[in-house]
């Protein structure tokens, strides 16, 4: 079982592997068709699109009208019925990838988990690493029979927008913020209409993970990177823009053997939804 990252040889053994299934989550923040444009040119062989705004994501608005970010989670029922569509079982071993170095690949693997299946795996380097590899790529769109997959208990945490205020007070979590340094500061913001970021909360650009080469640091790095930032990672938040690079952040520390941090879907996306939160800018 692979669990965390796969790379592009040990991929290669198993496109004919029924019992495996390979999903696309190439995406453009700024150009919703961008992802399934570059799956039509080409793609692995067997892979499936899946679709960060709809497949990975819910509605915008809860049921109390209340904005709740960009990309909020699905609701748990339809993720389930979008994983059996894409023949996903209860055994199955389902890889993901991305051509952005895991940015978009970590969500589904992390929304995997967040249904209690534990065999999901980013593949690492992505398409860089794969075609650097060699392997080919096709055009033929894939389909699987229906899968039966259940949803069972979280391997995650999450944490809702009410306890990140309640944090504010107590400083009890360490909030990590996995966007880009100068969006931290409140500088350059071109997608959310405030910028900064949540008071306390530091900064862990999630490109950081990654080697020159576009794969993930080896487990002792990425250990030794977030040391800094918190003492225990059941202690921690991790956040983002709309919940979606903040997964990457959760997978690195996956790799380097530090489970337990929270995710806060909603993220910075969901905290400038209310003026009433406050809103801190600069270097912290």
């Amino acid at each position: 079982m692979h669990t965390t990252l796969i790379d592009a040889p040990t991929l290669s053994q198993h496109l004919d592997d029924p019992n495996w299934v390979i999903l696309d989550c190439r995406h453009d923040l700024m150009n919703p068709n961008a992802g399934r444009d570059s799956y039509a040119i080409g793609h692995i062989a067997g892979a499936q699109f899946a679709n960060v705004d709809t497949d990975l994501s819910g509605a915008k608005l809860g049921a109390d009208g209340k904005f709740r970010g960009r990309h909020p989670l699905p609701e748990r029922a339809a993720l389930i019925a979008t994983l059996r569509g894409w023949g996903i079982n209860d055994d199955t071993q389902v890889v993901a990838y991305d051509a952005h170095g895991g940015m978009f690949a970590a969500r589904l693997w992390w929304l995997l988990r967040w249904v209690g299946h534990p065999a999901v795996a980013v593949l690492d380097g992505g398409l860089v690493a794969w075609q650097s590899a060699g392997q080919a790529m096709v055009t033929q769109t894939a389909s699987r029979p229906a899968g039966s997959i259940s949803d069972k208990p979280s391997l995650v945490a999450t944490v809702s927008v009410d306890d990140v205020v309640a944090n504010l007070a107590t400083q009890a979590r360490t909030v990590v913020d996995a966007r880009a340094n100068d969006r931290y500061r409140g500088e350059n913001e071109t997608i959310d209409p405030v910028g900064g970021h949540i008071p306390g909360a530091k900064n862990r650009f999630f490109k950081d993970n990654l080697t020159a080469e576009g794969r993930f640091k080896d487990a002792a790095q990425l250990k030794a990177d977030f040391a800094p930032l918190f003492a225990e990672p059941s202690k921690a938040i991790m956040q983002c823009g709309s919940g979606v690079t903040a997964c990457h952040n959760l997978l690195a520390l996956e790799v380097a053997g530090l489970p337990g941090a929270a995710l806060y879907p909603g993220s910075w996306s969901e905290w400038v939804g209310d003026p009433a939160r406050p809103v801190a800018t600069g270097p912290n």
